[in-house]
């Protein structure tokens, strides 16, 4: 590993002793799962709600976005996002003082304002691929960053009723090594703006320009993006593979998600990124019991 460990404030990640949870807080209203909330009126007192029992069910982490990444949604100007995120992350900040909070988005703009507002983890669904000065605004506040694979294209959208919508799918000439050498790039977009390699964090990117397929052999094979060094985190809670896979609609996915991190714990991830966070925390945790003890 590039680290054995990350310390983010004043809490230490280290790394490969057990699984962390990251809790989904979507401040947005059309989230595919159908928890987004808005950062207006009595909106700042769910999510404040919704932190606290994620954090009383083993969450070490709130993500808080914005704009929603489901495939067919309408992008959000840098202004409406942070309407939506920063009272929220202010309001976490204020309740939960020793809680770590990342703020989900790839604009260098609202990362600013969100790390401000008490923010501490900045991870971005395009790599620090979409906005040239998001690494540096990162490097600015000493903040870690989670850089997502991703090739989605909007305009390549599946929408089956009850299943909701998923990306069609890029074009791959090889998966595993396609998805590595762009995360590379990421890397060393990070590594020239002066990011420590200490405070990076990989995400394969599951379903975000992928089938079905790709997502499965993403899964299974995680262990060779963890090879590349990195603290891993995969994010496949609730997600349309998991849908066409079992033919469920969002609301039904908690087996299918459980399936998925065990395997993917199993297979090297250091962080879950979910919205179930109290199964998915048992989840985890018995996986870890598994694969991670000295018995």
């Amino acid at each position: 590993m590039k680290s054995d460990s990350l310390q983010v404030g004043s809490f230490t990640f280290d790394w490969g002793t057990r699984t962390y949870v990251m809790g989904i807080l979507n401040a947005t209203p059309d989230s595919f799962s159908g928890d987004g909330i808005i950062a207006r009126g009595d909106s700042l007192e769910v999510a404040v709600n919704q932190a606290r029992e994620f954090l009383s069910h083993g969450a070490d982490i709130l993500d808080v976005g914005g704009e929603s990444t489901r495939p067919g949604s309408a992008p959000v100007n840098a202004d409406e996002e942070m309407e939506r995120v920063i009272p929220i992350i202010r309001a976490l900040h204020e309740h939960f003082p020793q809680a770590l909070i990342s703020i989900d988005t790839y604009k260098s703009q609202v990362a600013e304002e969100a790390l401000k507002a008490g923010a501490h983890i900045v991870n971005d669904v395009w790599g620090l691929r979409a906005d040239e000065n998001l690494a540096r605004v990162a490097a600015k506040y000493n903040a870690p960053v989670i850089l997502m694979h991703n090739r989605s294209n909007p305009a390549s959208v599946e929408v089956r009723e009850k299943l909701g919508g998923a990306y069609i799918g890029a074009e791959y000439q090889n998966l595993i090594e396609d998805v590595k050498r762009e995360l590379e790039e990421s890397i060393q977009i990070a590594r020239g703006a002066n990011i420590a390699e200490s405070q990076i964090i990989l995400d394969p990117g599951i379903g975000f320009g992928k089938t079905r397929e790709h997502n499965l052999e993403l899964v299974n094979r995680l262990g060779e993006i963890r090879a590349m060094g990195y603290p891993v985190l995969l994010g496949t809670s609730r997600k349309s593979f998991i849908g066409f896979t079992l033919d469920l609609p969002a609301d039904q996915r908690v087996e299918g998600t459980a399936a998925t991190i065990a395997v993917g714990i199993a297979r090297g991830a250091d962080i879950i990124r979910v919205h179930d966070v109290k199964e998915m925390a048992r989840a985890a945790k018995m996986t870890d019991a598994l694969v991670r003890s000295k018995w």
